[in-house]
């Protein structure tokens, strides 16, 4: 049992999508050892798997501990990391990704019958680092029209879209940059989720450093904890360039702190002929196209 503190919150079905494989399966015992490790009943994992199978996501073959898990296509889809999203911040903190002055703009105007797909539009949007900044009318500082598009024909919005950038952004008569962002993203509060997860790396890069190796179990707990809790820290973080952020801006830190626990990870699994997650070596892999080595100089 994980004891430390400060303790991760993992959701049972993050456990589960992060210990899938390349080869897209669970080993079930295994996944029973890990719960265990983070506290949680062999009943929790049986409900999940359960709900997971009933959605279509996985397919268990074999009975108990014995069982193997193996996602759908769908679920396959649906759980790639975010991998550009990774390499992008990872390149913010080394000062490899400089701000170009420019805000993009992404405005739409959909009719009241396509209600839901405005709706998810929006999301979209917010997911990808926009604020709102008056009905219909959103704004990012990093180069997202890509995404943007991508989402617009998803969702049968393309001839909805208008996208635009300027470097003169006016909002209420503001226009300096810092007090733009600071009124349009919350940025104590991602500031606050940032701290927790770098008191969390913190805490497990030390365990991983110590003296006593920690068995198999315990570092796919620690990789499952540290996939929980960086997403939840990043998932509303905007990824503002750092010449919008205050300094020192906690998020580089706790990122710094992550890519540290990947290297100590790593290393120990060098050693293991068992594979390991395939979330564990598809952010690795992005933090090598950063810095080289992950952990390295610049993160």
């Amino acid at each position: 049992m994980i004891t430390e503190e400060p303790r991760a919150e993992v959701p049972t079905r993050t456990l589960v999508e992060g210990l899938v494989r390349a080869d897209g399966t669970v080993d079930a015992g295994e996944l029973y050892d890990v719960a265990g490790a983070l506290g949680m009943s062999d009943q929790q994992v049986r409900l999940c798997i359960k709900r997971m199978a009933a959605e279509g996501l996985l397919v268990q073959e074999g009975r108990g501990r014995r069982a193997v898990l193996r996602e759908s296509t769908e679920a396959r889809r649906s759980a790639e990391p975010e991998v550009d999203f990774v390499r992008h911040m990872y390149a913010q903190d080394a000062g490899l990704a400089p701000w170009d002055g420019r805000w993009r703009l992404a405005a739409f105007a959909v009719p009241e019958p396509a209600r839901q797909a405005r709706d998810a539009l929006r999301e979209a949007l917010v997911r990808l680092g926009g604020a709102a900044v008056q009905g219909g009318v959103y704004v990012c500082a990093n180069n997202w029209e890509p995404y943007v598009e991508a989402e617009a024909d998803r969702l049968g919005l393309r001839d909805r879209l208008t996208l635009l950038t300027t470097d003169d952004l006016r909002i209420a008569g503001e226009s300096d940059p810092i007090t733009l962002a600071r009124r349009l993203w919350p940025l104590d509060e991602l500031a606050h989720g940032h701290r927790r997860l770098a008191g969390i790396a913190d805490a497990r890069c030390a365990r991983l450093a110590g003296p006593s190796v920690p068995d198999r179990t315990e570092r796919l707990a620690v990789t499952v904890e540290l996939a929980a809790e960086f997403t939840r820290a990043v998932a509303a973080d905007p990824l503002l360039p750092p010449e919008l952020l205050p300094e020192p801006w906690p998020g580089a830190q706790a990122r710094a702190l992550v890519a540290e626990c990947w290297r100590l990870l790593l290393r120990a699994e060098r050693d293991d002929p068992a594979p390991g997650p395939r979330l564990f070596h598809r952010y690795e892999q992005a933090l090598r196209e950063i810095t080289g080595e992950v952990g390295g100089a610049g993160v």
